[in-house]
């Protein structure tokens, strides 16, 4: 009995101290009375991964709360032909600075300025994607977005999550 009480003993404490090494010093965290951890301070980056930032994720996902919908006015097709209009426009400047995307699949939260302007883009590859390597793959869309424009700008912050599979391959559409 005394062998089993030990033996718990030390599986409680194998899977108790990696937790323990995560949590945060109250020292680290209080700026006068109030918790703010240096990492909250961070500047969301132009091109991240889904999950890192998490928080200024969610606080951006907040600020820019007009969907890609809402801004075409609840026109499914408008809106649909719009993001595919931008994925067409991705795939065209990959091929103009040579890097081959065919077999990437990724899912994409892409978030616009009133302009029209992408203000930033968060991205995941999808489990059967190409392997490609993450810090090209944010080089590229960091130089795609430096002169890409949307074509809609409905005078307010919006943002779209989607998914992106390439090559295209969709029906014919007209570019407005």
């Amino acid at each position: 009995m005394k062998e089993i009480i030990i033996k718990a003993t030390y599986l409680f404490l194998l899977i108790l101290i990696p937790f323990l090494s995560f949590a945060n010093n109250d020292e680290d965290c209080k700026d006068d009375g109030v918790e703010v951890c240096e990492e909250q301070d961070a500047e969301l980056p132009k091109v991240f991964l889904i999950g890192e930032f998490a928080e200024e994720f969610e606080a951006t996902s907040a600020e820019y709360s007009l969907q890609l919908m809402d801004a075409c006015d609840q026109d499914m097709n408008l809106a649909y032909i719009k993001w595919l209009t931008m994925l067409f426009d991705m795939e065209d400047y990959a091929y103009d600075v040579g890097l081959d995307l065919k077999g990437l699949k990724m899912w994409v939260k892409v978030f616009w300025s009133e302009e029209g302007t992408i203000d930033h883009i968060a991205y995941y590859l999808k489990p059967k994607s190409r392997n490609i390597d993450k810090e090209e793959l944010t080089a590229f869309l960091m130089s795609f977005i430096a002169d890409y424009e949307f074509p809609l700008q409905p005078e307010e912050k919006f943002s779209h999550y989607g998914s992106a599979s390439f090559p295209i391959l969709a029906r014919k559409i007209k570019r407005d």
